[in-house]
């Protein structure tokens, strides 16, 4: 993968390039930015700028077979973690190795893939990804053997804050204390979820979302032919690259999302001085239960982002607001004025404390009930 491939981040592109030019190479470095910024993507096109010795910005000019090894991510000292579940065919004490060939296919089909996009090839159901202590031993012994090729070996740690207590302190002192020419790339969106004692020993690059307009640039260049539609994706897409290819290929999750959603209020709005709606409620909730727990957290975070697009419509800042529901008689003009400076506060506690429990395994369908119990009595709020 080549830097010209990468979306945006300019500058970042050529701080890399100057930095691996003149040798100054951080031994261990966290690439920090939002899904669909394009941190895993430049952080394969920095470890085939280094491996391959390339001469300038644009990975040519080097060791030609060693970028054709690139193409298939097979180079012998690029190394990747990231998180994985028990499945049917690994049935305990997963490793990222394990998983290498779905891997490779999803990150060459789109290195802008979402957390979720990857946990939908895994298959995880209920279960919760995470990089466990096998994967740690396997960097550890890894990175103690020598290069193939005689240069830098490369570990990419993708979502790095799933990594569990267990694992992150058995790579606090390989990181603090790492191989001759070993380069640690940590590609984070949360970096607040790492540990104190890991963040501390990486040199931290932040990435910005990407401009609409490079979005929409990146969309005309991939066949997009309507102009009105790629700047209409570019904005709804927020930065995202990958939400906006999902927006193109109409496959976005935010479709059932939005059902959900509407589904929700609607039956909160109905709910004030009628019990009977309670029962609604509840179905509502054993409906969502029933998904699997990254699905759930996901539905919240879009939940949030409704409630903060409606309160950006509420206080006539429509420049922010990019969202358009498509369900039947539902306008977020006429939903925005139940969302004010009142409840706003309440509503973000009670679905971010909602995420907390159920990423802490609580039971779903109590969580749901009981935010949507709250939700009845917070929407009327004046």
């Amino acid at each position: 993968m080549q830097f010209s491939d990468i979306i945006g981040q300019e500058y970042i592109k050529n701080y890399l390039a100057k930095s691996a030019f003149s040798g100054r190479i951080p031994h261990a470095q966290m690439f920090v930015g939002p899904e669909g910024s394009g941190t895993l993507a430049l952080a394969i096109a920095y470890a085939q700028f280094i491996l391959c010795q390339n001469s300038d910005s644009e990975n040519l000019g080097g060791n030609e077979s060693c970028n054709l090894k690139f193409e298939n991510l097979s180079h012998p000292d690029l190394h990747f973690v990231y998180p994985t579940v028990t499945t049917e065919d690994v049935k305990s004490k997963p490793k990222s190795i394990d998983f290498i060939g779905d891997w490779r296919q999803f990150v060459l089909g789109n290195p802008y893939g979402s957390l979720f996009d990857w946990y939908q090839i895994l298959g995880v159901q209920n279960k919760q990804g995470e990089i466990r202590v096998e994967d740690a031993q396997e960097i550890v012994r890894l990175l103690s053997l020598k290069s193939y090729e005689g240069g830098y070996k490369v570990m990419i740690i993708w979502m790095a804050e799933k990594m569990n207590i267990a694992a992150s302190n058995k790579l606090l002192k390989i990181l603090e204390e790492p191989t001759d020419k070993t380069l640690f790339v940590l590609v984070v969106e949360n970096e607040e979820d790492l540990l104190q004692t890991i963040r501390s020993r990486c040199q931290a690059i932040q990435f910005g979302a990407i401009p609409e307009k490079e979005i929409q640039a990146a969309l005309l260049s991939r066949g997009v032919t309507d102009v009105r539609q790629a700047s209409k994706i570019a904005h709804q897409a927020q930065g995202n690259y990958n939400k906006a290819l999902q927006l193109l290929h109409e496959k976005s999750e935010d479709d059932i999302f939005e059902k959900w959603f509407v589904d929700w209020v609607r039956a909160a709005f109905r709910a004030k001085g009628n019990t009977a709606i309670i029962q609604e409620l509840i179905a509502w909730s054993e409906q969502i239960a029933g998904l699997g727990r990254e699905t759930q957290k996901k539905f919240l975070s879009y939940c949030i982002n409704m409630f903060r697009q409606a309160l950006l419509l509420n206080y006539q800042t429509t420049s922010l607001v990019y969202i358009e529901p498509k369900i039947d008689k539902f306008k977020l003009e006429n939903f925005a004025p139940f969302v004010n400076g009142n409840n706003i506060q309440e509503i973000f506690k009670e679905l971010s404390d909602a995420i907390y429990h159920i990423e802490r395994n609580g039971n779903a369908k109590i969580i749901l009930t009981d935010l949507s119990i709250k939700l009845t009595r917070l929407i009327h709020k004046k």
